[in-house]
């Protein structure tokens, strides 16, 4: 049995001309992966808020300081936030307005 296309050549050479390749489809799997679990959401939406360091993100979040590191760990190696030293105390912050619109296109989504 031969299988059948139903878009046009020209809407078919679009799609694969269109089609990110292996690299960046990986890349943007990555990305995604960032809101792929709660605690790294909680993070992401204090920090879309405030600047804050480890404690404060611990105390407010009621997580544990050893897993907010850890979680933090994972966001700055995707590059979601950055991290500023002030004395002994390093702040982290959202590292681009992308990752704030899409967890506010997320919520805004879900209420819907």
């Amino acid at each position: 049995m031969e299988s059948m296309i139903m878009l046009s050549e020209e809407q078919a050479e679009s799609l694969k001309k269109n089609m990110p390749d292996k690299s960046v489809l990986r890349k943007l799997a990555d990305f995604f992966s960032i809101f792929a679990d709660p605690t790294r959401i909680k993070i992401i939406t204090a920090l879309c808020l405030y600047e804050m360091c480890v404690s404060d993100i611990a105390i407010l979040l009621n997580i544990n300081q050893t897993t907010v590191s850890h979680q933090l760990k994972y966001l700055k190696q995707s590059g979601a936030v950055r991290s500023n030293r002030v004395g002994k105390l390093i702040y982290y912050k959202i590292n681009s307005y992308v990752i704030e619109d899409i967890m506010m296109g997320g919520v805004d989504y879900l209420l819907e």
